[in-house]
């Protein structure tokens, strides 16, 4: 009996010791050991979505029938190899090499948008649709400065999709990435709106080809990989709010962030292509860059934003409308501009002669300049007058005569305007579009016509000395053989 009460008193007692070790651990390291008397049911899952509150399929059916696969035929040359002409070899044929990509259907008839580098090159362009038919595609235009390009097949009654509004798109919201990597059709994938206004320098600048990097692109973490490029990034309600063109990898596939030419840019751009047959692109006329904190507090900003004009072009629309150098643009026609991106973006919608407001803040206060945008040509034409004014061409450059603006700003009575510069001499030596030459072996230029009568008649291995001005009043010489 004896015996039992001792085992009886041992247990009460090892259990009291227990209990006071947890409570006391329990009171010190609460975090390490938590209570679990916390019914489950109790448990608040605020902000995560019911059962059926994200449903892509009506986006997803409506965009897989109007996204379609681009085959490109692209004829490359074998690299040159002097060892095969020693040894008697001819040079080897020129191989094909075949593209693919996506597109967007984006009318009835057989209009699409794709990416500028999907078909840049191609000889032979074939669109196959969601229902396995085949089709000859037609380039009917494109911009590198964009990226876009715009496809027609012959073709009627076809799936499209409607542009959306891409300015309202919102960072973390849902959004669709509907395409053809690796050449899987009709591939979707979703995600969230990551980051918008993104420049990561994707596009190279060709000045001499009128290449001027527009990017504002919309970051998303859908998943998007080679073959995706020209498809649809869609909302949740089947509107076309962009074009996927890039990822951002290390390895050329996904590798967490995709970003897409967004509509706001592309449908003007394809609305321009389909119309004109070249983007009628508008300009402000102003060197600018990124509001920095030592700029925002010079001038008095309470926030790190904007654009900042570091220069005017001369005779440029913002000079017109009175934008001074300084100023810092904030608004254009009441959408803020936070940054360059930004601004471009909003500059892309519209067409030169078409009128902006423009708002600025200036020595402290805010001021409101309509602008009249112009092209680059300088003038508000459009069509097929706004790529250039006409003039004379030689040595690889286009020569007009400047504008009355021009002369006297730089306080010249005539001169020869270099306004287009592709590969030649000129080029060679370094001579750069905007040039005006006033003196060609030291004789005075009176115009373009007069210019282009001394260049021609020169003979080959004479020495030709040209002078003259950038626009920024900079002088300039360049000496060389013809």
């Amino acid at each position: 009996m004896k015996k039992n009460l001792f085992f009886i008193a041992s247990g009460l007692i090892g259990g009291m010791m227990a209990l006071g070790i947890y409570t006391f651990i329990d009171k010190d390291e609460a975090v390490l050991f938590p209570s679990y008397s916390t019914p489950v049911h109790s448990v608040n899952y605020s902000g995560l979505p019911v059962e059926g509150a994200l449903d892509f399929t009506v986006a997803a059916e409506q965009s897989i029938n109007a996204v379609v696969h681009v085959k490109t035929q692209v004829s490359v040359n074998p690299a040159y190899n002097p060892w095969q002409e020693f040894f008697g070899y001819e040079q080897g044929e020129s191989q094909v090499q075949m593209g693919t990509g996506s597109g967007v259907i984006i009318s009835g008839d057989g209009y699409i948008v794709t990416n500028n580098h999907v078909v840049e090159g191609a000889q032979k362009v074939q669109v196959t649709l969601n229902n396995n038919k085949n089709y000859d595609a037609e380039i009917v235009g494109a911009d590198p400065s964009t990226d876009i390009a715009i496809l027609k097949i012959s073709e009627k009654g076809l799936p499209f999709l409607a542009w959306g509004n891409s300015e309202d798109v919102r960072v973390g919201q849902w959004v669709l990435a509907v395409g053809n990597p690796f050449d899987l059709t009709s591939t979707v994938t979703a995600g969230i709106v990551s980051a918008k206004a993104r420049n990561i320098n994707l596009l190279n600048p060709g000045y001499n080809r009128e290449i001027f990097p527009i990017e504002s692109f919309i970051q998303t973490d859908a998943a998007v990989n080679p073959g995706n490029s020209g498809g649809a990034l869609v909302n949740t309600s089947g509107e076309l709010v962009g074009i996927n063109t890039a990822i951002a990898s290390r390895t050329g596939s996904y590798a967490g962030y995709s970003f897409a030419v967004p509509a706001t840019i592309a449908k003007k751009v394809a609305a321009d292509l389909i119309e004109f047959g070249t983007v009628q692109r508008a300009f402000i006329g102003v060197s600018i860059s990124d509001v920095t904190e030592e700029i925002a507090k010079e001038n008095g900003l309470k926030e790190v934003s904007g654009v900042y004009v570091s220069a005017l072009t001369v005779g440029g629309a913002a000079v017109e409308s009175g934008i001074k150098e300084g100023d810092i643009i904030v608004k254009v026609n009441d959408r803020m501009v936070r940054n360059v991106p930004e601004l471009q973006e909003q500059v892309s919608k519209y067409r030169p002669g078409d009128k902006v407001n423009v708002n600025v803040w200036r020595k402290g206060k805010m001021q409101t300049s309509i602008i009249t945008l112009k092209n680059k040509a300088g003038n508000t034409e459009i069509g097929s007058a706004a790529s250039a004014p006409e003039g004379s061409s030689v040595l690889g450059a286009k020569l007009s005569d400047p504008s009355e603006k021009e002369k006297t700003y730089l306080g010249i009575t005539g001169g020869a305007k270099v306004y287009e510069i592709t590969t030649g001499i000129l080029k060679d030596v370094g001579l750069q579009q905007g040039f005006i030459i006033t003196k060609i072996d030291n004789l005075k230029i009176v115009d373009a016509t007069q210019a282009e009568t001394l260049l021609t008649k020169k003979i080959a291995g004479q020495m030709l000395v040209i002078e003259g001005y950038y626009p920024n009043g900079t002088k300039a010489y360049y000496e060389f053989r013809r």
